[in-house]
């Protein structure tokens, strides 16, 4: 009897695996078609038209280099700020979300990555049972496998929800701003990235207390971390060079000595960040910071 049960289970489990297999999404086609629609917009039309209501959203996507680059900043600043230094997966993350949910004793804290959260957003569903979130980390890693950084953040930039309806970047610019996705000042750039973790509970048409204080924490955090972000993490990092080889008579009159490290640039004003709150010493600082030439 347990031999059939068992054999049984295991006939079960390889079916799960066969069924997993041929319907793993193609994600290589995301190189260059942007996706019509995704799992989340489709969920939503369905739960409108269930509660017979008119099921229309505002999406519309645009090239990376039509998004604004203080939204592009932002969103890294808020959702994953090591983006570009992890394989899809934030290990660290991870673990630090793992122990806030045993804590809590609830799932709470997904520790999910841009990319995890775009292959979420494209094939996959809100829920945090394990076997969906083991689906979303081997997608995750095809995504990084079969497309670059830039393309990701991209993608996620175009489909994320924004708000009731409201899905990606250029979609949100028109419906709150009326103005397009390139247009968007950093404040407006802060408060879209702020309403993320919960975009109908925190909506940029009537922020709330929670939603103002993180867009005041993204702010924050653009300034310390310089306008310059961006185009530092999107430029391949070029190895220091090699100091040229000394002569035969610099040999003998000095040893040889290691190459200095240029300083890197200090703020000119020192930032705490508290909750709601921007405290600075040392000179005054507004919310609205001057907006620098945008980078790609």
């Amino acid at each position: 009897m347990f031999k059939r049960l068992l054999l049984g289970a295991l006939l079960l489990f390889v079916a799960f695996l066969a069924y997993e297999w041929l319907t793993f999404p193609d994600v290589s086609r995301l190189a260059k078609e942007p996706p019509k629609s995704t799992a989340f917009m489709e969920q939503r039309r369905e739960q409108l038209r269930e509660a017979g209501q008119d099921d229309t959203i505002h999406y519309t996507f645009v090239p990376y280099d039509r998004i604004s680059p203080y939204l592009r900043r932002a969103v890294l600043v808020a959702e994953d700020d090591s983006f570009y230094e992890h394989n899809g997966i934030d290990v660290k993350g991870m673990q630090e979300a793992i122990e806030k949910d045993w804590k809590k004793k609830k799932l709470a804290h997904g520790g999910s990555t841009i990319t995890q959260q775009l292959a979420k957003n494209l094939y996959l569903s809100p829920s945090r049972n394990p076997l969906r979130k083991l689906k979303e980390f081997f997608i995750a890693r095809a995504l990084e496998e079969h497309l670059t950084k830039k393309r990701i953040l991209e993608l996620y930039l175009n489909v994320v929800e924004m708000g009731e309806r409201v899905y990606g970047a250029e979609a949100a610019a028109h419906f709150y701003f009326q103005k397009r996705a390139s247009e968007l000042t950093p404040s407006q750039a802060a408060l879209l990235a702020g309403c993320l973790p919960n975009p109908r509970v925190m909506d940029p048409a009537g922020p709330n207390r929670r939603l103002r204080g993180r867009q005041k924490m993204i702010l924050s955090r653009m300034r310390r971390w310089g306008y310059l972000f961006e185009k530092e993490v999107l430029t391949e990092k070029k190895k220091p060079e090699e100091p040229a080889p000394p002569t035969d008579t610099a040999l003998e009159q000095t040893p040889p000595t290691d190459t200095a490290t240029p300083a890197e640039p200090s703020d000119t004003t020192e930032t705490t960040e508290t909750t709601g709150t921007t405290e600075t010493t040392g000179t005054t600082e507004t919310v609205e910071p001057s907006e620098p030439p945008a980078t790609q």
